[in-house]
């Protein structure tokens, strides 16, 4: 009878059991939001998750190798892989030659002392997106073991296309310019005006907010980065602007952008290492480079000099530093 019992017996309901999950779920994100306790745990899980991105990528490997088929695979392969990040490289180069046109003649007494040196970058593929219509993110297939930092640049063949705002092992998360909760520092490149370019949600287009109605703004106009803050660095293309609203009414014209990197279609990106060095320290590094050249110079100069004191002088070379119209008197002569 006992074992009929036994046999018969049921555990929790559906009900409270779906209700223990929940309330864990909560708790774990509420843990998770205010705190770093799970920063680790969530480090491990980004380990174990990311072979699983390769093998979802699978399919689309297999299918690639049977078109294929026909061709020397790897040669075409490594090629295609060294053509798209060299043309990557050059793309990125071009872009900033147009901020940077217009800002020599304006700039040029502010950068008499500093070099324009390109940063260093490194080439990231995209492997995942967020499933949330209300977050704009991406998963690219660099992580702290290449030297992603929080807050890196990210920027595609046409322009910036957010920073990163998670660090796995192996993998980064990039939030893009156009999420809700993100807003970078841009400016005008026709004339320098600077606005803030906030994101709406909606991928193909950013807000400027606080734009005087006064403010001498127009549709087609370039907005780049500004590198105010010293998070983004300044030079790069951000958005084309698209619409100029002005109500005579209202203190702040509504001003729409399309962004210029290719948000929704990119799949090969750009991390960006900027010299994260304040102006101060640049200053300083620069006067002392400028002081231990001149050094050098100078003991060139000095070591040169004591060379050519040091040389014996040649007969002829006696002859040519004698006073014209003196001669020597033969010895003995006279006599």
């Amino acid at each position: 009878m006992q074992a009929i019992k036994l046999l018969f017996a049921k555990g929790p309901s559906l009900g409270v059991r779906l209700l223990v999950f929940a309330t864990l779920s909560v708790a774990l994100m509420a843990v998770d939001a205010r705190l770093d306790t799970l920063q680790p745990i969530r480090d491990r899980l980004g380990m174990l998750v990311t072979p699983f991105y390769g093998i979802a990528g699978l399919p689309e490997r297999l299918w690639s190798g049977v078109t294929q088929q026909f061709s020397s695979r790897s040669e075409l392969l490594a090629e295609n892989e060294k053509l798209k990040a060299e043309t990557l490289l050059m793309q990125r180069r071009l872009q900033r030659l147009a901020a940077l046109t217009e800002q020599n003649v304006r700039l040029r007494e502010l950068l008499n002392s500093a070099a324009l040196v390109d940063d260093r970058v490194l080439v990231a593929e995209l492997i995942g997106v967020d499933p949330n219509p209300y977050t704009h993110r991406l998963l690219i297939d660099k992580g702290e073991r290449d030297g992603v930092f929080l807050g890196q640049p990210v920027l595609d063949a046409r322009g910036l296309m957010g920073q990163v705002v998670e660090v796995l092992p192996y993998t980064a998360r990039v939030l893009l310019l156009t999420d809700s909760t993100h807003s970078i520092p841009v400016q005008v490149n026709r004339n320098g005006l600077r606005a803030i370019a906030s994101g709406t949600g909606n991928p193909e287009r950013l807000e400027l907010r606080y734009v005087a109605d006064t403010a001498d703004i127009k549709a087609g106009d370039l907005l780049v980065s500004s590198g105010l803050g010293q998070r983004f660095p300044a030079g790069y293309p951000v958005a084309t602007v698209d619409e100029v609203i002005r109500d005579s009414g209202q203190p702040f014209a509504i001003v729409r952008a399309i962004p210029t990197a290719a948000l929704n279609r990119s799949r090969y990106l750009l991390l960006v290492f900027s010299d994260r060095r304040t102006p101060e320290e640049r200053a300083n590094d620069s006067a002392l480079a400028q002081e231990q050249a001149d050094r050098q110079l100078a003991e060139e100069k000095k070591e040169q000099g004591e060379a050519a004191s040091s040389k014996p002088v040649t007969p002829v070379q006696q002859g040519a530093q004698k006073k014209p119209g003196v001669q020597e008197t033969p010895r003995g002569a006279g006599r």
